[in-house]
């Protein structure tokens, strides 16, 4: 780069990968996660030559920026894991509306049930009931092994017979 003989992104990573990789390593706890992060280090590095001129400390500013990028990789995964749980607690109109009271109820408290159970028990038990799918094509679909999705599909309508029989009991 002109104007700073220090800059020589090859060198640069052959000098502090490994240590921006352990430090990223050591935060992150995910190799994946760490690989990622060294590799925007370097990118945004290469992509910013221009403004680094008065870079004097190489590590000190690469963990800088690696530290940076792992606190925005927990800020998204922090969102994103917030608005998943949101939309798989949130019990959503699956059911057309009833004008008997007790099947309105009982529609309400299943569409709240359903979005109890995890998402692979729920997964299967809507294609199961809803899409009248086969295990082996339950297993097709969601690439699992037929006695996975039997499996998943037996325990989610235990779940939702152990919460619904109380509401049943009390409407029947």
């Amino acid at each position: 780069m002109p104007g700073n003989p220090d800059f020589d992104l090859a060198s640069l990573y052959d000098a502090h990968a490994g240590p921006v990789f352990a430090f990223a390593l050591n935060l992150t706890r995910s190799e994946a996660d760490a690989r990622d992060v060294l590799q925007e280090v370097f990118v945004r590095l290469a992509k910013q030559a221009d403004a680094l001129e008065k870079i004097r400390d190489w590590r000190g500013f690469l963990l800088r920026l690696a530290h940076n990028q792992i606190v925005d990789l927990s800020r998204r995964r922090d969102t994103r894991n917030r608005r998943e749980e949101a939309f798989q607690t949130d019990a959503l109109e699956l059911f057309a509306p009833s004008g008997d009271p007790d099947e309105a109820a009982f529609r309400n408290e299943l569409a709240h049930a359903l979005a109890e159970l995890p998402g692979d028990q729920r997964a299967v038990v809507h294609l199961k009931l809803w899409e009248g799918l086969t295990f082996e094509q339950i297993a097709e679909t969601l690439d699992i092994p037929a006695n996975t999705a039997a499996s998943r599909y037996r325990y989610g309508l235990d779940k939702l017979r152990t919460r619904l029989r109380p509401l049943y009991e009390e409407i029947r």
